[in-house]
């Protein structure tokens, strides 16, 4: 069997060791976007019930805790910055590492930060109907990418500084909402029909849209290279990251429900814009919508790092992609930077990036089931790698994460299958070009 592409031999700087601290926020920055601030209004009508909801959100981040688990496994095992082109390369081959690694250095990251970028031009319009949202989206991308590109110790700071301020204002947020007292008639204790609306569709169907608002639980795993002692920095940012996450999305969520009558939040998308006045009064709109943009700020920041690292990492095995490959002198890949920058940008003017984002989800989910499905393919065919870190309840956990993530994607085939097929055809198209491009690998 193939090994992972070698590393290129590259004079470039590396740059700066990253800390728990940065990976930390890196996680939880990428996973609290406008997902939890959204989904609930989609799932008020399927699951009328305040124990039932907040049960959805809990599973979620259980699910989530698999996923790290696994992954935790994957990149201290294999401790490069890419991800799943580096796992699917050792379990599957080099055609499928090269097919993962194309998905993540397009769209697979440039798409959530157009659709980030132009959820803070859209919020931006709730803080001021005046506020320009097109503009504005474009300015918040590219201020972010000005400062990925700097790098060092710099982008470290800004990322965690970004972070703390997002959460000082989820924080706040919550305590305003509990201050407020219940508004609602709404019980979170559990009911006897609680048992049986966990096995309807509507409850499957409501988990995930729960699963989309989790994703970014793997995002220090994209820059395991960078860490500084990938062994024990990589599992505490993961399971740190995921957990706390998973302690704000309960906590939100009850708030929500706690100061908003279900009637109000059905079928809605700017479920905190409606709980905000509740909470705040007549201004609470525009409180929310400024919270929810500042928020945004380190969502973008960490998609716009750990992305970049993918193309980097490629560039260092494919010859056609050198130039991704080089640092400047704060070990940034500019280039990279640059190109899923110019992406994005392109996604955010033809307003097209919506449609892209369903298309790729398909491959996004796939991926990350392979990869996890790799895992235990490397437990049977290479048992005596080194791992610093095994994964927890193996192989109960993995089966956990690989059950729901099938669901997921035979939901995504049945109710969307043009995407799902899109989705597929970009994975194909990966496959076909690992063909052209070689990888370069090394054995063992």
């Amino acid at each position: 069997m193939a090994d992972p592409p070698a590393t290129g031999s590259s004079p470039d700087p590396a740059p700066p060791a990253v800390a728990t601290p940065a990976a930390t926020a890196l996680v939880v920055a990428d996973m609290i976007g406008v997902g939890v601030f959204t989904s609930l209004g989609f799932q008020v009508s399927a699951v009328p019930s305040g124990f039932g909801l907040l049960l959805l959100w809990a599973l979620g981040g259980l699910v989530a805790l698999c996923g790290a688990v696994c992954y935790a496994e994957l990149a201290t095992m294999l401790p490069r910055s890419s991800g799943e082109y580096t796992y699917l390369g050792r379990a599957f081959g080099p055609a499928f590492g090269f097919m993962a690694g194309w998905l993540s250095a397009t769209f697979g990251f440039a798409a959530p930060v157009a659709l980030a970028a132009m959820a803070f031009g859209q919020y931006a319009k709730a803080f001021h109907p005046a506020a320009p949202a097109l503009p504005l989206g474009l300015a918040v991308l590219w201020a972010v990418t000005v400062i990925r590109l700097r790098g060092g110790r710099f982008g470290q700071g800004f990322q965690v500084g970004a972070t703390l301020v997002k959460l000082l204002l989820i924080l706040a947020f919550l305590a305003a909402g509990l201050a407020t007292g219940g508004g609602t008639s709404l019980r979170f204790a559990p009911a006897a029909e609680d048992a049986a609306r966990v096995f309807t569709s509507g409850f499957a169907v409501s988990l995930v849209f729960v699963m989309y608002a989790y994703s970014g639980w793997n995002a220090a795993t994209y820059i395991a290279g960078d860490l500084a002692d990938p062994g024990t920095t990589l599992p505490r940012a993961l399971f740190l990251g995921t957990g706390l996450v998973t302690v704000l999305y309960v906590a939100l969520n009850a708030v929500f429900l706690s100061t908003t009558p279900l009637e109000e939040l059905a079928g809605q998308i700017d479920v905190a814009v409606i709980s905000g006045r509740h909470v705040f009064g007549a201004e609470g709109g525009r409180i929310v919508g400024g919270l929810i943009c500042l928020g945004l700020i380190p969502t973008i920041s960490a998609m716009m790092w750990v992305g970049p690292g993918v193309a980097a990492t490629m560039g260092g095995d494919v010859p056609l992609l050198r130039p991704l490959a080089r640092r400047t002198r704060a070990g940034v890949p500019a280039a990279a930077i640059l190109l899923q920058g110019g992406v994005a940008t392109l996604l955010l003017l033809t307003q097209s990036y919506e449609a892209v984002l369903e298309f790729i989800q398909f491959g996004l989910l796939l991926c990350s089931f392979l990869a996890v499905l790799g895992l235990i393919r490397l437990r049977i065919t290479e048992p005596g790698l080194p791992r610093p870190y095994r994964a927890w309840g193996y192989p109960v956990t993995p089966a956990i994460f690989l059950g729901v993530t099938l669901f997921m994607l035979g939901y995504l085939v049945a109710a969307r299958p043009v995407q799902a097929l899109g989705g597929l055809g970009a994975m194909l198209l990966g496959l076909g070009l690992s063909l052209v491009t070689r990888p370069r690998t090394r054995r063992g």
